[in-house]
Protein backbone atom coordinates (compact mmCIF):
# COMPACT_ATOMS: atom_id res chain seq x y z
CA UNK A 1 0.00 0.00 0.00
CA UNK A 2 0.95 3.81 -0.77
CA UNK A 3 2.59 5.55 2.24
CA UNK A 4 1.53 9.16 3.62
CA UNK A 5 2.04 11.70 0.72
CA UNK A 6 0.94 15.38 1.00
CA UNK A 7 -1.23 15.20 -2.00
CA UNK A 8 -1.54 11.80 -3.64
CA UNK A 9 -2.65 8.45 -2.27
CA UNK A 10 -4.05 5.38 -3.51
CA UNK A 11 -6.29 2.86 -2.16
CA UNK A 12 -6.99 -1.61 -3.04
CA UNK A 13 -9.88 -4.04 -1.54
CA UNK A 14 -10.61 -7.24 -2.93
CA UNK A 15 -13.66 -9.09 -2.01
CA UNK A 16 -17.02 -10.50 -3.63
CA UNK A 17 -18.61 -7.52 -1.82
CA UNK A 18 -18.53 -4.72 -3.97
CA UNK A 19 -20.46 -1.96 -1.85
CA UNK A 20 -17.86 -2.75 0.86
CA UNK A 21 -14.55 -2.94 -1.53
CA UNK A 22 -15.73 0.30 -2.55
CA UNK A 23 -15.75 1.66 1.06
CA UNK A 24 -12.62 0.41 1.97
CA UNK A 25 -10.85 1.51 -1.41
CA UNK A 26 -11.96 5.14 -1.17
CA UNK A 27 -11.22 5.34 2.44
CA UNK A 28 -7.72 3.62 2.37
CA UNK A 29 -7.01 6.62 -0.58
CA UNK A 30 -8.70 9.51 1.13
CA UNK A 31 -7.36 8.61 4.98
CA UNK A 32 -3.41 8.74 3.64
CA UNK A 33 -3.94 12.41 2.35
CA UNK A 34 -2.94 15.34 4.42
CA UNK A 35 -5.42 17.41 3.49
CA UNK A 36 -8.73 17.23 2.02
CA UNK A 37 -9.02 15.16 -1.59
CA UNK A 38 -10.02 17.54 -4.67
CA UNK A 39 -10.21 14.41 -6.89
CA UNK A 40 -11.40 11.13 -6.53
CA UNK A 41 -10.78 8.40 -9.10
CA UNK A 42 -11.96 4.74 -8.71
CA UNK A 43 -12.34 1.60 -10.66
CA UNK A 44 -14.54 -1.35 -10.13
CA UNK A 45 -13.85 -5.19 -11.15
CA UNK A 46 -17.17 -7.21 -11.08
CA UNK A 47 -19.13 -10.35 -12.48
CA UNK A 48 -22.52 -8.48 -11.99
CA UNK A 49 -23.16 -4.86 -13.65
CA UNK A 50 -25.76 -4.14 -11.28
CA UNK A 51 -23.31 -4.94 -8.19
CA UNK A 52 -20.79 -2.34 -10.22
CA UNK A 53 -23.21 0.36 -10.29
CA UNK A 54 -24.00 -0.01 -6.60
CA UNK A 55 -20.27 0.02 -5.66
CA UNK A 56 -19.54 3.19 -7.83
CA UNK A 57 -22.68 4.71 -6.26
CA UNK A 58 -21.56 4.03 -2.72
CA UNK A 59 -17.77 5.16 -3.69
CA UNK A 60 -18.96 8.48 -5.44
CA UNK A 61 -21.41 9.30 -2.05
CA UNK A 62 -18.03 8.88 -0.07
CA UNK A 63 -16.52 11.58 -2.34
CA UNK A 64 -17.37 13.96 0.80
CA UNK A 65 -17.38 17.31 -1.93
CA UNK A 66 -14.87 16.18 -3.42
CA UNK A 67 -15.27 15.56 -7.98
CA UNK A 68 -15.19 11.80 -8.66
CA UNK A 69 -14.59 10.12 -12.04
CA UNK A 70 -14.65 5.83 -11.96
CA UNK A 71 -15.26 2.59 -14.52
CA UNK A 72 -15.84 -0.65 -14.45
CA UNK A 73 -13.09 -2.55 -15.78
CA UNK A 74 -11.93 -6.39 -16.34
CA UNK A 75 -8.95 -5.34 -13.74
CA UNK A 76 -8.00 -3.03 -11.60
CA UNK A 77 -4.39 -1.54 -10.25
CA UNK A 78 -3.47 -0.33 -6.92
CA UNK A 79 -1.72 -0.83 -3.78
CA UNK A 80 1.50 -1.38 -5.82
CA UNK A 81 -0.24 -4.59 -7.45
CA UNK A 82 -2.81 -5.52 -10.11
CA UNK A 83 -6.11 -7.74 -9.92
CA UNK A 84 -7.42 -9.31 -12.88
CA UNK A 85 -10.58 -10.82 -13.24
CA UNK A 86 -11.31 -10.84 -9.45
CA UNK A 87 -14.22 -8.69 -7.75
CA UNK A 88 -12.11 -5.91 -6.50
CA UNK A 89 -11.64 -2.31 -6.34
CA UNK A 90 -9.21 0.23 -6.63
CA UNK A 91 -8.78 3.98 -5.72
CA UNK A 92 -6.90 7.49 -6.13
CA UNK A 93 -7.39 10.93 -3.90
CA UNK A 94 -5.27 13.79 -4.80
CA UNK A 95 -5.34 17.40 -3.23
CA UNK A 96 -4.38 19.53 -5.98
CA UNK A 97 -3.76 23.16 -7.04
CA UNK A 98 -5.58 23.09 -9.60
CA UNK A 99 -9.50 23.78 -11.29
CA UNK A 100 -11.70 20.38 -11.76
CA UNK A 101 -14.33 20.23 -14.25
CA UNK A 102 -15.91 17.00 -14.62
CA UNK A 103 -18.11 16.23 -18.14
CA UNK A 104 -19.76 13.53 -19.93
CA UNK A 105 -19.65 13.01 -23.79
CA UNK A 106 -22.64 11.36 -26.18
CA UNK A 107 -22.64 10.53 -29.21
CA UNK A 108 -25.40 12.40 -31.69
CA UNK A 109 -26.31 11.61 -35.18
CA UNK A 110 -25.99 14.74 -37.48
CA UNK A 111 -26.92 14.05 -41.44
CA UNK A 112 -24.12 11.82 -42.58
CA UNK A 113 -22.25 12.04 -39.16
CA UNK A 114 -21.85 11.60 -35.62
CA UNK A 115 -20.91 14.85 -34.08
CA UNK A 116 -19.74 14.16 -29.88
CA UNK A 117 -21.26 16.57 -27.77
CA UNK A 118 -20.28 17.20 -24.04
CA UNK A 119 -16.71 18.41 -23.97
CA UNK A 120 -15.99 21.57 -21.85
CA UNK A 121 -15.24 25.01 -23.43
CA UNK A 122 -11.07 24.94 -23.85
CA UNK A 123 -9.52 27.30 -21.57
CA UNK A 124 -6.03 28.53 -21.94
CA UNK A 125 -4.85 27.17 -18.40
CA UNK A 126 -6.29 23.72 -19.15
CA UNK A 127 -3.48 21.17 -18.90
CA UNK A 128 -4.72 17.62 -19.01
CA UNK A 129 -7.95 16.09 -19.72
CA UNK A 130 -8.82 12.48 -18.14
CA UNK A 131 -10.87 10.41 -20.68
CA UNK A 132 -12.87 7.12 -19.72
CA UNK A 133 -15.00 5.61 -22.62
CA UNK A 134 -17.50 2.67 -23.26
CA UNK A 135 -15.93 1.06 -26.45
CA UNK A 136 -18.84 -0.24 -27.67
CA UNK A 137 -21.03 3.12 -27.93
CA UNK A 138 -18.87 5.40 -28.34
CA UNK A 139 -16.20 6.63 -31.21
CA UNK A 140 -13.30 6.48 -29.12
CA UNK A 141 -10.66 6.22 -32.03
CA UNK A 142 -11.91 8.79 -34.24
CA UNK A 143 -12.60 11.82 -30.97
CA UNK A 144 -9.11 10.92 -30.07
CA UNK A 145 -7.72 11.40 -33.28
CA UNK A 146 -9.39 14.53 -34.07
CA UNK A 147 -9.29 15.91 -30.73
CA UNK A 148 -6.70 18.53 -31.68
CA UNK A 149 -9.69 19.92 -33.81
CA UNK A 150 -11.23 21.11 -30.35
CA UNK A 151 -8.53 20.53 -27.88
CA UNK A 152 -5.70 21.65 -29.67
CA UNK A 153 -2.34 20.53 -27.89
CA UNK A 154 -3.89 19.57 -24.85
CA UNK A 155 -3.25 15.63 -23.96
CA UNK A 156 -5.86 13.18 -23.20
CA UNK A 157 -5.03 10.37 -21.26
CA UNK A 158 -7.01 7.64 -19.94
CA UNK A 159 -8.38 4.30 -21.20
CA UNK A 160 -11.64 2.59 -22.66
CA UNK A 161 -13.46 0.73 -19.74
CA UNK A 162 -14.87 -2.86 -19.61
CA UNK A 163 -17.15 -5.34 -17.91
CA UNK A 164 -16.86 -9.18 -17.08
CA UNK A 165 -19.55 -9.32 -19.49
CA UNK A 166 -18.62 -6.98 -22.07
CA UNK A 167 -20.68 -5.01 -23.95
CA UNK A 168 -23.61 -3.68 -21.90
CA UNK A 169 -21.63 -4.33 -18.45
CA UNK A 170 -19.70 -1.32 -18.74
CA UNK A 171 -20.50 1.15 -16.64
CA UNK A 172 -18.70 5.04 -15.97
CA UNK A 173 -19.13 7.48 -13.12
CA UNK A 174 -19.12 10.96 -12.65
CA UNK A 175 -19.83 13.43 -9.78
CA UNK A 176 -22.89 11.37 -8.52
CA UNK A 177 -24.16 10.12 -12.04
CA UNK A 178 -23.89 6.61 -13.34
CA UNK A 179 -23.77 6.28 -16.95
CA UNK A 180 -23.40 3.71 -19.40
CA UNK A 181 -22.63 4.36 -22.40
CA UNK A 182 -20.87 7.35 -24.14
CA UNK A 183 -17.59 8.38 -22.18
CA UNK A 184 -16.72 10.66 -19.21
CA UNK A 185 -13.65 12.49 -17.86
CA UNK A 186 -11.98 15.58 -16.00
CA UNK A 187 -10.60 18.21 -17.13
CA UNK A 188 -7.88 19.69 -15.07
CA UNK A 189 -6.35 23.19 -14.96
CA UNK A 190 -4.28 25.80 -13.46
CA UNK A 191 -1.34 25.60 -11.60
CA UNK A 192 -0.30 21.71 -11.37
CA UNK A 193 2.70 20.07 -13.29
CA UNK A 194 1.87 17.19 -15.10
CA UNK A 195 3.17 14.84 -17.60
CA UNK A 196 2.53 11.77 -19.63
CA UNK A 197 4.72 8.60 -19.91
CA UNK A 198 3.06 6.49 -23.09
CA UNK A 199 4.90 3.08 -23.11
CA UNK A 200 4.10 0.97 -26.47
CA UNK A 201 6.58 -1.64 -25.74
CA UNK A 202 7.98 -2.69 -29.04
CA UNK A 203 11.54 -3.06 -31.31
CA UNK A 204 11.64 -2.11 -34.39
CA UNK A 205 13.16 -5.02 -36.74
CA UNK A 206 13.88 -4.64 -40.39
CA UNK A 207 14.95 -1.22 -41.80
CA UNK A 208 13.11 2.00 -42.39
CA UNK A 209 11.38 2.61 -45.23
CA UNK A 210 9.00 4.80 -46.89
CA UNK A 211 5.81 3.96 -48.05
CA UNK A 212 5.51 4.71 -51.63
CA UNK A 213 2.27 2.84 -52.99
CA UNK A 214 -0.84 2.86 -50.27
CA UNK A 215 -4.36 2.22 -50.77
CA UNK A 216 -7.03 2.74 -47.45
CA UNK A 217 -4.90 0.73 -45.04
CA UNK A 218 -3.14 -1.40 -47.44
CA UNK A 219 0.44 -1.37 -47.46
CA UNK A 220 0.89 -2.12 -51.54
CA UNK A 221 4.83 -0.52 -51.68
CA UNK A 222 7.25 0.18 -49.31
CA UNK A 223 10.38 1.76 -50.79
CA UNK A 224 9.73 1.04 -54.20
CA UNK A 225 8.69 -2.70 -53.43
CA UNK A 226 5.55 -4.83 -52.35
CA UNK A 227 5.24 -4.59 -49.35
CA UNK A 228 4.93 -8.15 -49.28
CA UNK A 229 8.43 -9.09 -50.66
CA UNK A 230 9.82 -6.68 -48.32
CA UNK A 231 8.20 -7.94 -45.37
CA UNK A 232 9.13 -11.83 -46.31
CA UNK A 233 13.00 -10.62 -46.84
CA UNK A 234 12.83 -8.91 -42.97
CA UNK A 235 11.44 -11.97 -41.81
CA UNK A 236 13.74 -14.16 -43.26
CA UNK A 237 17.00 -12.72 -41.91
CA UNK A 238 15.28 -12.69 -38.13
CA UNK A 239 16.24 -15.55 -35.60
CA UNK A 240 13.98 -17.83 -34.44
CA UNK A 241 13.02 -16.37 -31.40
CA UNK A 242 12.27 -13.69 -33.44
CA UNK A 243 9.93 -15.23 -35.61
CA UNK A 244 7.90 -17.02 -33.68
CA UNK A 245 6.82 -13.24 -32.00
CA UNK A 246 6.22 -12.01 -35.51
CA UNK A 247 3.55 -15.06 -36.19
CA UNK A 248 2.49 -14.29 -32.26
CA UNK A 249 1.65 -10.56 -33.38
CA UNK A 250 3.36 -8.56 -35.72
CA UNK A 251 2.89 -4.98 -35.61
CA UNK A 252 4.79 -1.56 -37.32
CA UNK A 253 5.35 1.79 -36.37
CA UNK A 254 4.71 5.08 -38.32
CA UNK A 255 7.75 7.49 -37.53
CA UNK A 256 6.36 10.56 -35.71
CA UNK A 257 9.30 12.76 -36.90
CA UNK A 258 9.82 12.45 -40.21
CA UNK A 259 12.85 14.58 -40.37
CA UNK A 260 14.80 12.67 -37.76
CA UNK A 261 18.17 11.05 -39.02
CA UNK A 262 17.67 7.82 -37.04
CA UNK A 263 14.65 5.88 -36.41
CA UNK A 264 14.76 3.96 -33.16
CA UNK A 265 12.32 1.56 -30.40
CA UNK A 266 10.15 4.78 -29.33
CA UNK A 267 10.36 6.96 -32.46
CA UNK A 268 6.80 5.77 -33.61
CA UNK A 269 3.41 5.61 -33.15
CA UNK A 270 2.69 1.46 -33.01
CA UNK A 271 -0.69 -0.02 -34.61
CA UNK A 272 -0.78 -3.64 -35.65
CA UNK A 273 -0.83 -5.91 -38.56
CA UNK A 274 -4.11 -7.47 -39.75
CA UNK A 275 -2.99 -9.33 -42.15
CA UNK A 276 -1.77 -10.03 -45.88
CA UNK A 277 -3.31 -9.98 -49.90
CA UNK A 278 -1.19 -12.39 -51.14
CA UNK A 279 -2.81 -11.14 -54.42
CA UNK A 280 -1.71 -7.68 -54.03
CA UNK A 281 1.10 -8.44 -52.69
CA UNK A 282 0.27 -6.29 -49.92
CA UNK A 283 -0.37 -5.83 -45.93
CA UNK A 284 -2.85 -4.60 -44.21
CA UNK A 285 -2.64 -2.37 -41.08
CA UNK A 286 -4.77 -0.99 -38.17
CA UNK A 287 -4.56 2.57 -39.55
CA UNK A 288 -3.88 4.76 -42.55
CA UNK A 289 -0.63 5.95 -43.61
CA UNK A 290 -0.13 8.64 -46.59
CA UNK A 291 2.31 7.70 -49.22
CA UNK A 292 5.25 9.21 -48.13
CA UNK A 293 5.22 8.43 -44.74
CA UNK A 294 8.16 6.37 -42.50
CA UNK A 295 7.24 3.08 -41.55
CA UNK A 296 9.05 0.02 -39.58
CA UNK A 297 7.80 -3.02 -38.59
CA UNK A 298 8.04 -3.94 -35.02
CA UNK A 299 7.67 -7.23 -32.72
CA UNK A 300 6.59 -6.76 -29.17
CA UNK A 301 7.86 -9.31 -25.88
CA UNK A 302 7.80 -9.05 -22.58
CA UNK A 303 11.60 -8.40 -22.51
CA UNK A 304 10.99 -5.08 -24.77
CA UNK A 305 8.34 -3.98 -23.26
CA UNK A 306 9.56 -4.53 -19.45
CA UNK A 307 13.03 -2.55 -20.86
CA UNK A 308 10.61 0.55 -22.26
CA UNK A 309 8.59 1.07 -19.73
CA UNK A 310 11.56 1.27 -16.86
CA UNK A 311 13.18 3.62 -19.72
CA UNK A 312 10.40 5.73 -19.99
CA UNK A 313 9.49 6.47 -16.24
CA UNK A 314 13.25 6.49 -15.19
CA UNK A 315 14.08 9.45 -17.85
CA UNK A 316 10.79 10.67 -16.20
CA UNK A 317 12.14 11.08 -13.27
CA UNK A 318 15.60 12.14 -14.21
CA UNK A 319 13.75 15.52 -15.78
CA UNK A 320 11.09 16.12 -14.12
CA UNK A 321 13.00 15.61 -10.27
CA UNK A 322 10.93 14.95 -7.44
CA UNK A 323 7.13 12.87 -8.54
CA UNK A 324 4.14 13.16 -6.15
CA UNK A 325 1.60 10.95 -7.62
CA UNK A 326 -0.20 9.28 -10.96
CA UNK A 327 -2.86 7.32 -12.67
CA UNK A 328 -1.53 4.07 -14.39
CA UNK A 329 -3.76 2.79 -17.59
CA UNK A 330 -2.32 -0.50 -18.56
CA UNK A 331 -3.75 -2.95 -21.55
CA UNK A 332 -5.50 -5.81 -20.35
CA UNK A 333 -3.39 -8.19 -22.86
CA UNK A 334 -0.24 -6.81 -20.98
CA UNK A 335 -0.09 -8.29 -17.36
CA UNK A 336 -0.81 -11.93 -16.77
CA UNK A 337 -0.97 -12.62 -20.49
CA UNK A 338 2.60 -11.27 -21.22
CA UNK A 339 4.41 -10.65 -18.22
CA UNK A 340 3.16 -14.06 -15.68
CA UNK A 341 1.97 -11.39 -13.00
CA UNK A 342 -0.65 -8.82 -12.93
CA UNK A 343 1.24 -7.00 -10.91
CA UNK A 344 4.22 -5.86 -13.54
CA UNK A 345 3.34 -2.40 -14.35
CA UNK A 346 2.22 -1.64 -11.02
CA UNK A 347 5.10 -2.22 -9.47
CA UNK A 348 7.44 -1.04 -12.62
CA UNK A 349 5.25 2.49 -12.00
CA UNK A 350 6.32 2.08 -7.91
CA UNK A 351 10.06 1.35 -8.31
CA UNK A 352 10.62 4.13 -11.12
CA UNK A 353 8.61 6.90 -9.06
CA UNK A 354 8.69 6.22 -5.37
CA UNK A 355 5.99 5.05 -3.17
CA UNK A 356 3.79 7.90 -3.71
CA UNK A 357 -0.12 7.12 -5.17
CA UNK A 358 -0.74 5.36 -7.71
CA UNK A 359 -3.95 3.58 -8.91
CA UNK A 360 -5.87 2.33 -12.59
CA UNK A 361 -7.17 -0.15 -14.28
CA UNK A 362 -6.51 -2.43 -16.88
CA UNK A 363 -8.52 -1.08 -19.87
CA UNK A 364 -9.45 -2.30 -23.37
CA UNK A 365 -7.78 0.21 -25.25
CA UNK A 366 -5.33 3.13 -23.74
CA UNK A 367 -5.33 6.82 -24.48
CA UNK A 368 -2.53 9.06 -24.58
CA UNK A 369 -0.01 11.80 -26.84
CA UNK A 370 2.76 10.35 -29.04
CA UNK A 371 4.54 12.84 -30.48
CA UNK A 372 2.67 15.40 -29.19
CA UNK A 373 -0.51 13.42 -30.97
CA UNK A 374 -3.36 12.11 -28.82
CA UNK A 375 -3.94 8.63 -30.32
CA UNK A 376 -5.99 5.29 -28.85
CA UNK A 377 -3.19 2.24 -28.49
CA UNK A 378 -3.24 -1.25 -27.82
CA UNK A 379 -0.76 -3.53 -25.27
CA UNK A 380 0.52 0.08 -23.74
CA UNK A 381 1.12 1.32 -20.11
CA UNK A 382 -0.25 4.81 -20.51
CA UNK A 383 1.11 7.22 -17.33
CA UNK A 384 -0.33 10.44 -16.25
CA UNK A 385 2.40 11.96 -14.01
CA UNK A 386 1.93 14.99 -11.16
CA UNK A 387 5.12 16.26 -9.81
CA UNK A 388 6.20 18.89 -7.98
Amino acid sequence: MSVLTSRFADGLAVGTDLVIAAESAVRQATSRLSGPADLICFFVCGEDPDDVTRAGLRAMDMAEGAHVIGCSATGVIGGGRGVELTPSVSAWAATLDAGLTTFALETLAAEDRFVVVGLPERRPDDRVAILLADPYSFPADAFVERSAEVLGDLPLIGGLANGLRGRGSVRLFADGVVHTEGAIGVMISGAVNVSTVVSQGCRPIGPSMAVTMAEDNLLLELAGQPALARLEDIVSDLDEEDRELVASGLQIGVAMDEYAERHERGDFLIRGVLGIDPEREAVAIGDVVEIGRTVRFQVRDARTADEDLHHLLESHVRELGRVDGALLFSCNGRGSAMFGTPDHDAAAVRAALGPVGVAGFFAAGEVGPVGGVNHVHGFTASVLVFSS
